[in-house]
């Protein structure tokens, strides 16, 4: 097998769960990824069936004649992003978290709880993939109340159509309200000026109050296609919906969306990859737009997600600039090939 470029390494670990650039994946690598569902109009030939479930090169292991370290008693680092794969949305999120340590490493007891879904428009429902599955909402608000939380409120501003509309048609609402959570409207007298300390060219902007003093802060952004500057929507971009006024953000999107993760740091990131939007985002409007991965991916470091989730689209952490903006202001890491990434496939 031949020697593996840092780029080749990074595609065929970024695009871990197959995605666009699966067959690049499975020639590096040696291994098919199980679940997912090929769109009709791409044709994917069926692999042999793997040696060994690994998604990191064999020539990049340790061979025989390589020293090993010696086995130790210090329990083993959490996970630096972990993707799950094959099952019901609920499923999916519960194993994801899991794997994280819980979601009480997360949520203290008696913690107030904000979580922020994708839910930009008021007019097509979760199956376009232009907002978030209702079902992966609905599973962290249950898994924050089993964590001991005092209250979970879900909330986001759309740019088309009132709030509960959006909230109604999305499926979020029933979801939500099913598991005990609260829609929160978001109202426009709630906002406060704040300065942004250290940022390069938003200095200072509008923001929710009750994002601002939310106890414990929940990204939930759907991944998917933007026809902007920004090429994609996934954890960094979805914190746009907190501010009054993000129209401001686009003169430099994406050093400005940098910015604004500097300010409004979320303790957990839940990227909703069930479905994503591959093409018209950032409100699709076509079921061949969508590509059906039943996958889940979740880190405490929106900037490490929003890398991993790059790959989804056949692409890697240094063609967003936002991604390369963060990382430059120290917020996060992209460095895919030196993060722990534990991937869970279906049945595990």
């Amino acid at each position: 097998m031949s020697k593996l470029s840092r780029r080749d390494f990074l595609k065929a670990t970024a695009a871990g769960v197959g995605a666009l650039s699966l067959s690049a994946l499975l020639e590096a690598c040696g291994t098919q990824l199980p679940g997912l569902e090929t769109p009709t109009n791409t044709s994917i030939p069926s692999p042999e069936k793997p040696s060994a479930p690994s998604l990191v090169p064999t020539d990049l292991l340790p061979t025989a004649t390589e020293s090993l370290p010696a086995p130790s008693s210090t329990p083993a680092a959490p996970p630096d992003i972990v993707v799950t794969q094959g099952g019901e949305p609920e499923e999916l999120v519960r194993r994801a978290m899991a794997a994280l340590g819980g979601m009480e490493k997360f949520v203290p007891k008696g913690a107030n709880v904000i979580v922020k879904p994708n839910i930009c428009i008021a007019y097509r429902s979760y199956e376009y993939a232009a907002t978030t599955n209702p079902w992966v909402v609905g599973a962290l608000v249950k898994l924050c109340y089993e964590a001991g939380a005092a209250s979970v409120k879900v909330m986001d501003s759309p740019f088309n159509g009132t709030q509960q509309q959006a909230y109604e048609i999305s499926g979020i609402k029933e979801q939500v309200e099913a598991a005990g959570g609260e829609m929160a409207t978001m109202l426009a007298n709630k906002y406060l000026h704040m300065d942004i300390p250290n940022a390069i060219v938003l200095k200072k902007t509008a923001v929710y109050e009750d994002i601002l003093k939310a106890e414990v802060l929940i990204n939930v952004p759907i991944a998917k296609q933007h026809s902007s500057s920004a090429r994609l929507t996934l954890g960094m971009k979805n914190l746009m919906g907190v501010v009054q006024d993000r129209g401001a953000l686009h003169a430099d999107l994406g050093q400005c969306i940098a910015d604004l993760n500097a300010l409004v740091r979320p303790q957990l990131t839940v990227i909703d990859a069930v479905r994503i939007l591959t093409a018209n985002g950032p409100t699709g409007g076509s079921l061949s737009y969508v590509k059906k991965l039943d996958s889940i991916i979740a880190s405490p470091d929106v900037v490490a997600a929003d890398s991993y989730a790059a790959g989804l689209f056949g692409l890697m952490p240094e063609d967003l600039a936002y991604i390369v903006a963060a990382t430059g202001m120290g917020l996060g890491r992209s460095d895919l090939q030196n993060l722990r990434i534990e991937q869970i496939p279906p049945g595990t």
